[in-house]
């Protein structure tokens, strides 16, 4: 397998040279009945409405050059398949199989890595027969009342994906049945969280790959004593969701264990374990294998070659046209759902983490750029905050609308003739209009310059299936990007200086702490920045 640098893909030239002149969305009928037709990509239940994007077939067709020429789904195909891809030639770095994929590859006789979906079998089994123990009232709390609501302990990736998913799929929890999330060690988080359950009535799923996470270790401690003051016993309530062999890998201290892999990023991992067992709690195990079914789907049509049929390479492509050809910096994810609320931290996580490098797999500089900046809120309620700067600001900033045809709950309202959901998805497909179009006026004050590219994902309905479906598109489009920059989308080392120098503060502060008890009298805030600045 050939890892080619994206600066000297030969299709770069000629992409290059047509975006000196990209299609101009503000000319007459631009938006014509025949492009919009033509625009429109299709498989797992979505449709990619992307007649807004300033491209034309001369420049799909290129895109498609350098799909080719990155050998972009050979080496998707490889992920799939078990091949090393997270590394660094050269240095030290991970050297693991990159295999989220594995997790859902469940539905077919023959999966592309067995041993890994093997595994997963064994934890979903495991899960299986405990959620079918709660379900059937053999565990139970001390007084013998069922569990009706979950905490999950975790941060970075065992968290926002989770919470995402959690967030999104209320509508289809189980009759009494909730998810709460604490991540932040601050410790009011917690302590919002606690002070609004039953804690009798709780249980604690502990999320952590390594078993030594400070954020999550120092809030499992805070929840284990909130537990003791209430007269319960923490390993009555508490699961440990971990690496095997990882000291939380001990059955002693919990209810039920489940195992997460090194080979499954903490970013790509809602549909393991990680996600699984609150999700599974929440929405019933048929309710996570269906989330399972839908990321699934995605996995096996973005091995489609042709860029106008996958819609994770299109999208992958077409955010690689924006960012390094017409030069825009960053990206808008925008859910026309409430549900989707945290959606978008999730991306900025998955996105972020996973493609804001300067190294390539050679271990050289990067001559180009890499990931955008990615950030969005759901709408409408951002049409009344950021879409000024969207529409007239002097930052060009592409943007990516998902929608859905119907509601989750099917409760609405007729208002002047029309329903809410018809208002929603009407201005979605406004905002996309006016953002591409634009509008000339005398009174400058009141122009707009068009020329904004922008997409539209939409499905029917906000389903467990469907939002399996969304998760996957987008890490896939993100593992294509990452391909065609020939950058390791995989690792994270950048996370790691600010633990490393929280940990040489902390340890001043301990030793602050020791002088205080001695002296009786507390260090100032600048002495410990003195100290740190010595430590830097």
């Amino acid at each position: 397998m050939q890892f080619i640098d994206f600066d000297t893909l030969p299709s770069k030239n000629a992409l290059a040279n047509l975006a000196q002149t990209p299609f101009d969305l503000t000319s007459d009928d631009a938006l014509s009945e025949e492009r919009l037709e033509t625009y429109v990509c299709s498989s797992a239940g979505f449709d990619l409405l992307y007649a807004t994007q300033r491209i034309d077939d001369n420049v799909l067709d290129s895109l498609q050059q350098m799909v080719d020429e990155a050998g972009l789904i050979e080496k998707f195909a490889a992920m799939k398949r078990g091949a090393i891809l997270n590394f660094i030639e050269g240095f030290e770095s991970e050297q693991r199989q990159v295999l989220h994929t594995a997790c859902r590859d469940l539905f077919s006789e023959a999966p592309l890595c067995p041993e890994a979906t093997e595994a997963a079998r064994e934890e979903l089994d495991k899960l299986k027969l405990f959620l079918d123990k709660l379900a059937n009232r053999e565990l139970v709390n001390s007084q013998g009342q069922p569990f009706n609501t979950i905490i999950q302990v975790g941060i970075g990736g065992s968290d926002l994906g989770p919470r995402a998913l959690a967030l999104a799929l209320k509508p289809f929890a189980l009759d009494g049945r909730s998810a709460r999330f604490i991540a932040n060690v601050d410790p009011d988080d917690a302590a919002e969280v606690l002070r609004e359950v039953d804690l009798s009535r709780t249980l604690i799923n502990v999320v952590s790959k390594s078993g030594t996470t400070l954020e999550t270790l120092t809030n499992e401690i805070l929840v284990r004593r909130a537990l003791e003051d209430k007269g319960l016993n923490p390993s009555h309530h508490m699961i440990a969701v971990t690496g095997k062999g990882s000291p939380m890998d001990d059955p002693s201290r919990y209810l039920a264990s489940f195992y997460m892999y090194d080979y499954i990023g903490g970013r790509y991992s809602a549909t393991s374990m990680v996600g699984g067992v609150t999700l599974g709690f929440l929405l019933g195990f048929d309710g996570f294998m269906e989330i399972l079914k839908g990321a699934n789907e995605v996995d096996i049509a973005s091995e489609n070659p042709s860029i106008r049929r996958n819609i994770s390479l299109l999208m992958a492509m077409l955010g690689i046209w924006n960012h390094n050809l017409l030069g825009y910096a960053t990206c808008a994810v925008l859910p026309y759902s409430q549900a989707l609320s945290r959606f978008p931290a999730h991306l900025q996580q998955c996105d972020m983490e996973s493609n804001g490098k300067s190294v390539t797999r050679s271990g050289t500089a990067v001559r180009y750029k890499t990931g955008p900046v990615l950030w969005g809120e759901p709408g409408t309620n951002g049409q009344h905050a950021f879409y000024q700067l969207l529409h007239q600001g002097t930052e060009v900033v592409p943007a990516e609308f998902i929608g859905f045809r119907k509601n989750q709950y099917e409760q609405d309202v007729e208002v002047e003739g029309t329903t809410s959901q018809q208002k929603l998805l009407a201005n979605l497909l406004a905002q996309s209009i006016a953002l591409a179009t634009g509008r000339q006026s005398d009174n400058p004050v009141r122009s707009f310059a068009g020329n904004r590219p922008n997409s539209i994902l939409l499905a029917e309905q906000l389903t467990p299936r469907t939002l399996g479906a969304l998760l996957a598109i987008y890490e896939n489009r993100i593992a294509f990007q990452g391909f065609c920059w020939n950058i390791n989308s995989f690792d994270q080392e950048g996370v790691q200086l600010g633990k490393v120098l929280a940990g040489k503060i902390l340890a001043h502060m301990v030793a602050d702490s020791k002088k205080t008890a001695q002296k009786k009298e507390g260090s100032s805030t600048e002495e410990v920045l003195l100290k740190v600045a010595k430590i830097i």
